[in-house]
């Protein structure tokens, strides 16, 4: 995909939202697109929320430790002030930023920005997670990716949590996470 004028001589923006499961390879498909901008020589800012310290406090890091460099911010609106003369933004971990995300995409894609954001679209129990079904209303290309369920081997929509807590979020990788179907999900351990 390329930026193109519309009939006025503006750059067209648009939303991208990529979304699945834990480990079916959002933030991988979010690192790939963000480096082919970078060959293209495009300008880019990319964004995490403040509270993913998983692997780097200020990188966007993979489960295979593919990485680039970000910005972490507390809030949405911070997005907007240090996105200033950029032709794409890239968002990891949507479903953890505040409300107004989907607003400020949509306002940076009247811009003429070109937007891509990564999110997990469900909780560990299969419901809408944050402000993901906002951004996918919003998005004007839509990727669902899907890990392998641990359990059958199916193609794999849900992020089991193992352990027994409660509240929507808990960060964790493989220690407290598997993807599951939605059978498998339903099974207790």
């Amino acid at each position: 995909m390329f930026i193109e004028p519309n009939l006025k001589g503006e750059r067209r923006g648009w939303i991208e939202v990529i979304c699945g499961s834990m480990f079916s390879g959002k933030t991988e498909e979010l690192i790939r697109r963000l480096k082919r901008v970078k060959i293209a020589n495009l300008k880019v800012e990319i964004f995490k929320p403040t509270i993913d310290v998983r692997y780097d406090a200020v990188k966007i890091v993979s489960h295979d430790t593919n990485a680039i460099q970000s910005t972490p911010v507390d809030n949405s609106q911070k997005i907007l002030l240090l996105a200033e003369g950029v032709d794409v933004v890239g968002i990891d971990e949507a479903q953890f930023f505040d409300p107004q995300v989907a607003d400020v995409c949509e306002q940076l894609a009247q811009k003429g920005i070109r937007v891509i954001v990564a999110g997990l679209d469900m909780d560990y129990l299969g419901n809408p997670f944050g402000q993901m079904p906002n951004l996918l209303a919003k998005a004007d290309y839509i990727t669902k990716l899907h890990a392998i369920c641990m359990k059958c081997g199916n193609i794999a929509n849900i992020s089991y949590r193992k352990v027994a807590t409660e509240g929507q979020v808990l960060l964790g990788e493989k220690d407290i996470y598997e993807p599951r179907c939605r059978i498998c999900a339903q099974l207790k351990d």
